[in-house]
């Protein structure tokens, strides 16, 4: 069993002002909320790290419930709090995101426990939890979640693994942008896992699909995209969307590919374990349509 240091809610300190010099990360949650959040509801903040979220909230004139199990973030949320002027409306919890149940009804609860793949923190787990305790002391009807939902995707790519002469294939994050030095698409990303946060989700992945190669090359590696839907916003007709880094995680024997190929992918593995988990779950193989054989040369 992995411990709650390693996995979860026990970041350094340091990752977490790092997020906040991301602005992407940053426009897109604030952008949610603010879209979100009306003046006069009542929000919880799971995991609420250095309380950026809850601050958010708090601006759009809603009540906040923070909440967080790590005691070094709790200081430094009360502190952050105190220093942008509004503990009038954060209520600052030092307690389990999982256990805690707010003592009224809520309009909307922020959680960003989120990683590649969603393993590695505990987003799925968490938001399980937080629906189960809170259905049962104030009943069936639940607020709203940012965010709302999760796609998870894998693309087929050949990926450059030569730093300054040594060859590695290592796994290798990426910034959520589809052009990237050294990555060749060589085909579309498929969707393999949506959660839906308001929904009852599982807990594990267990898809196979085939996918065309688009492009002519070696297929040495998958992207994984994580694609989090913050806020879908009806009457704009539009949604307010933010992607985790990509993750390029290299296969073990590479396949050469041509454009129409079918490769057969299987992907195994639970939410909230470790990163190798996730890419020792990805098999791979050329697809063989029934009846036929591949042939040697």
């Amino acid at each position: 069993m992995t411990s709650p240091e390693i996995l979860g809610q026990f970041i350094p300190l340091h990752y977490h002002y790092d997020m906040l010099r991301d602005n992407y990360r940053m426009t897109a949650f604030q952008q949610a909320i603010s879209q979100t959040v009306k003046p006069g509801m009542t929000v919880v903040d799971l995991g609420g790290g250095t309380g950026v979220l809850s601050y958010f909230a708090a601006m759009a004139g809603a009540k906040v419930y923070y909440v967080e199990r790590n005691p070094e973030l709790v200081a430094v949320a009360e502190r952050f709090v105190k220093m942008n002027n509004v503990t009038d409306r954060v209520t600052i919890v030092h307690e389990d995101a999982a256990q805690f149940v707010p003592p009224e009804p809520v309009d909307v609860v922020t959680c960003e426990m989120l990683h590649v793949g969603l393993v590695r923190e505990k987003q799925t787990e968490v938001i399980a939890a937080f629906k189960r305790n809170y259905t049962q002391k104030h009943g069936p009807k639940l607020p709203r979640f940012i965010p709302e939902a999760s796609l998870l995707a894998l693309q087929p790519v050949m990926q450059t693994y030569e730093f300054s002469g040594f060859h590695a294939p290592v796994p290798l994050f990426q910034p959520p942008v589809a052009e990237m030095p050294g990555t060749t698409e060589l085909g579309m990303p498929a969707l393999y896992e949506t959660v839906l946060y308001d929904s009852n989700y599982q807990h594990e992945v267990n898809w196979k699909g085939i996918l065309t190669m688009q492009h002519a090359g070696t297929l040495n590696a998958w992207r994984l995209v994580t694609k989090n839907v913050l806020a879908i916003l009806v009457e704009q007709q539009t949604e307010v969307c933010w992607h985790n880094q990509y993750l390029v995680v290299p296969l073990q024997e590479s396949l050469e590919v041509q454009i129409g190929d079918r490769v057969e992918v299987e992907i195994a593995y639970q939410f909230c374990t470790e990163l190798t988990d996730l890419w020792d779950g990805i098999t791979q193989r050329m697809h063989v349509p029934f009846g036929q054989k591949k042939i040697a040369a």
